[in-house]
C-alpha cells in the first residue's frame, strides 16, 4: 500500500499534467485510481467521469466505476458502468463477468447467465464467473447444469473452497450425499467456513455413511 505521501506526489503530479493540458484523460484517470485507491470515493467518480468524456475509448474508467458503485451499494450503476466497458471493448470478459454478478444479485437470474457465460466464452479461467454461474443455475432450480458447472469450476481452480462448498450444496440437493460430503469436508480443509446450518443437514448421512462401511 502506498504512503500517503506518495499519493499527494502523484495527485500533485497528474494536476500539473492537467493545467498544461485540460483535457488530458490519461491524467483524468490516473487520478481516478489514485483517489479510489484511499477510497475517496466522490473525487474517483469525478476524475473517471471526466476521463470517459474527454476518451471515447476509456473503457478501464467505466470498469472503476463499476467497482466504486458496487462498493457504494448502487446495482444499477454498476450495470450501467459495465454496460459501457463492454460496448467500448466487446472482448472485455472481466465486464461481462461484472455484469453477470450485478445482475444475479438483483435477481436477474437470466440476464445474468447470459453474461456469464460470455464472460467464461472470452475468458474461460475467470473463476469466480463459473462460481456465480452454478449459482444462477441453481437459483433457477437446474442441479444438474449447477453440479456440472460446478465441476469445470474446480478442474481450473482446484483448491477454490467456495466451489467446493457450492459443489456439495448443489450434490446435497441432488441426493448425492456421500459426494456432498467429499466436498464440504474439502472447503472445511481448504479453511472455508461452511454455514452450520448446511454441516447439521449433513451431519445424519455422515453417520449412515460410516455405518455402511463397518
Amino acid at each position: 500500500m502506498a504512503e500517503a505521501k506518495d499519493f499527494e506526489a502523484f495527485i500533485i503530479e497528474q494536476k500539473q499534467m492537467l493545467a498544461e493540458n485540460p483535457g488530458c484523460a490519461t491524467a483524468q484517470y490516473n487520478l481516478g485510481v489514485s483517489f479510489m485507491q484511499q477510497g475517496k470515493w466522490e473525487e474517483a467518480i469525478a476524475a473517471f467521469e471526466e476521463a470517459v468524456a474527454n476518451s471515447g475509448r476509456m473503457f478501464e474508467a467505466w470498469v472503476n466505476l463499476g467497482y466504486i458503485y458496487w462498493q457504494k451499494g448502487d446495482l444499477e450503476r454498476v450495470v450501467e458502468a459495465n454496460q459501457k466497458a463492454v460496448a467500448i471493448e466487446p472482448r472485455y470478459a472481466r465486464g461481462y463477468a461484472n455484469l453477470g454478478f450485478a445482475y444475479a444479485q438483483m435477481g436477474r437470474v437470466a440476464e445474468a447467465i447470459a453474461a456469464l457465460e460470455k464472460a467464461i466464452e472470452l475468458n474461460p479461467k475467470i473463476v469466480q464467473a463459473w462460481n456465480n454461474l452454478a449459482n444462477c443455475y441453481l437459483q433457477q432450480g437446474d442441479v444438474e447444469k449447477a453440479i456440472t458447472t460446478g465441476q469445470r469450476l474446480l478442474e481450473i481452480a482446484p483448491d477454490f473452497a467456495l466451489g467446493h462448498n457450492n459443489l456439495a450444496y448443489a450434490y446435497y440437493l441432488k441426493g448425492e450425499y456421500t459426494r456432498a460430503l467429499e466436498h464440504v469436508d474439502r472447503a472445511q480443509q481448504l479453511g472455508f467456513k461452511v454455514h452450520p446450518e448446511f454441516l447439521q443437514k449433513l451431519e445424519p448421512y455422515r453417520t449412515s455413511e460410516k455405518t455402511v462401511k463397518r
